[in-house]
């Protein structure tokens, strides 16, 4: 019997290896003539960031993602170079940034969702919230928002070179301010509700509507009838009066120069008024036990101002 010999099956011809693109002649030119928009991305990307983030590793990724926008360029597509390459950075950049973050987008997401929570709160009650009531805004429980806040604290970052030695200890906050400083803090908070209701009728209708309301400049303008320029000039001009009554009621802080002549007078006199206007238990009363203001009583003293006000104009 004869037997057939088959010729062995010829192997598989592998795929030839990706030849490498030639790089186009003006790649080179193209770096070195936008070597300078690296550094402007950096500097502007650096004003947003913590201290302790390295320059140079963003210049690293910047410089990286400009020799791959030389390189992937088509110019035929009708985009100039800078702005394409401008992307690219700005989107290297980012990356960088998320791989030194010592917390993960989860966690950054859940605090953003509750520094929100926070901050939708304290507008519609007046005060700064309580844990509990933020948990309950987010649907869980004070533990959880403890855990939530804990690993925002633990991806903190400081740097040991940004400050000296004796500032180091009060980096550190205190857990929770003791009674004293409690009740020194709600006299302080007192004395700026006593401050803000001596202040003449038009400047602490500046204030109220611009820092109590969030009243835009240009629509407390068109209600007193005058430019936006003149309402910040009213609102400079009660902050200025406001710092001379908070000083005068606190002699161990720095009182500003005070003016001379009439202006000065004025000045001694709206002080002395901010002093003799209520006693230690009345400021008390614009806060309760945990240092929070009392929004509903300085709401209605304000309305008592502007009925009275409007019937003197009257």
């Amino acid at each position: 019997m004869t037997m057939s010999h088959k010729a062995p099956a010829p192997a598989p011809t592998k795929s030839a290896a990706p030849v490498a693109k030639a790089c186009p002649p003006d790649v080179e030119n193209l770096i070195r003539e936008n070597l300078a928009l690296v550094g402007h991305i950096v500097r502007e990307t650096m004003t947003r960031l913590p201290a302790h983030i390295g320059r140079d590793d963003l210049i690293s990724a910047g410089m990286t993602a400009l020799v791959l926008s030389a390189q992937g360029y088509d110019d035929s597509r009708g985009v100039p170079f800078a702005r394409f390459a401008a992307i690219r950075i700005r989107g290297a950049l980012v990356d960088e940034l998320r791989s030194m973050d010592w917390a993960s987008r989860s966690v950054r997401g859940r605090a953003r969702e509750v520094e929100a929570a926070r901050n939708q709160l304290a507008v519609s009650l007046g005060r700064s919230p309580r844990p509990q009531e933020v948990a309950e805004t987010l649907g869980v429980s004070v533990s959880e928002l403890g855990s939530i806040d804990a690993d925002v604290h633990r991806a903190s970052v400081l740097s040991l070179q940004g400050f000296a030695p004796e500032t180091g200890a009060a980096m550190v906050a205190d857990a929770q301010r003791g009674p004293e400083q409690l009740v020194l803090d709600r006299e302080q908070l007192g004395y700026l509700h006593d401050a803000i209701a001596e202040l003449p009728e038009r400047l602490r209708h500046v204030v109220q509507a611009y820092f109590f309301d969030q009243r835009q400049m240009a629509d407390i303008a068109a209600e007193l009838g005058v430019t936006e320029s003149r309402i910040s000039q009213l609102r400079a001009e009660a902050l200025k009066l406001l710092r001379h009554g908070l000083a005068s009621a606190e002699p161990e802080v720095a009182e500003p120069v005070e003016p001379t002549g009439r202006a000065g007078a004025r000045v001694a006199s709206y002080a002395a008024a901010v002093a003799a206007r209520g006693t230690l238990s009345s400021r008390l009363r614009m806060s309760n036990a945990f240092g929070e203001t009392v929004s509903t009583q300085y709401a209605a003293a304000q309305r008592r101002h502007v009925e009275l006000d409007r019937t003197s104009i009257a």
